[in-house]
């Protein structure tokens, strides 16, 4: 197949989440995914530079979204309801784009090295939540917790979809998550046990 054909990069990400499904990821080679999305060794190597990437394609562009978004909402309110609503804009374009979610955290969960690539991915969320909320001119303590908290507050409401199978939306996930989140910082605060 030509290098240039736009259906590779999905063909070889669905190849990988097949095999990796089927053998466990620690068992599966490049060459078999690429064989696999009807492609050479060499021709994978043009698209990802390693077997782990196939499934953080596209990932790079994540923190650069949530901060555009972060620095896009326009009214003035609370670091964390700004965050909020920035991420539940960003999730919703996600989660439209995404296929496969289920078997694809299947398999993150599987692996070490997959799970610190996938920490390695939050961490640039969080890290560009905190830019942008610098730039809001949001306190350096202030921002960092907001990025931290709205960061596993995305996480957790995206694992609310994915077990949803589609059948609720992004922003009612992230929507109960904040929710849930309030009532516990609250309860704990106003308790005193903290």
């Amino acid at each position: 197949m030509a290098r240039w054909d736009p259906g590779t990069e999905e063909r070889l990400t669905r190849a990988a989440l097949e095999l990796y499904t089927e053998h466990g990821y620690d068992n599966v080679t490049v060459t078999q995914i690429a064989e696999r999305a009807g492609i050479t060794r060499r021709s994978y190597f043009r698209y990802f530079p390693d077997k782990r990437e196939v499934l953080f394609a596209g990932s790079e562009r994540l923190p650069v979204a949530i901060r555009e978004a972060v620095l896009d909402v326009s009214r003035a309110a609370s670091p964390l309801s700004v965050t909020l609503e920035a991420l539940a804009q960003v999730g919703a374009t996600l989660v439209e784009h995404l296929d496969r979610t289920a078997e694809r955290r299947a398999v993150i969960a599987s692996s070490p090295e997959l799970q610190e690539r996938e920490r390695t991915k939050s961490a640039a969320v969080t890290g560009a939540i905190h830019d942008a909320l610098l730039q809001r001119c949001v306190d350096d303590d202030s921002a960092k917790l907001v990025a931290q908290i709205a960061t596993i507050a995305m996480q957790n409401a995206f694992d609310r979809w994915t077990d949803a199978h589609g059948q609720k939306d992004f922003a009612t996930c992230l929507h109960t998550v904040a929710a849930s989140l309030r009532d516990t910082l609250t309860a704990d605060v106003d308790t005193g046990r903290y």
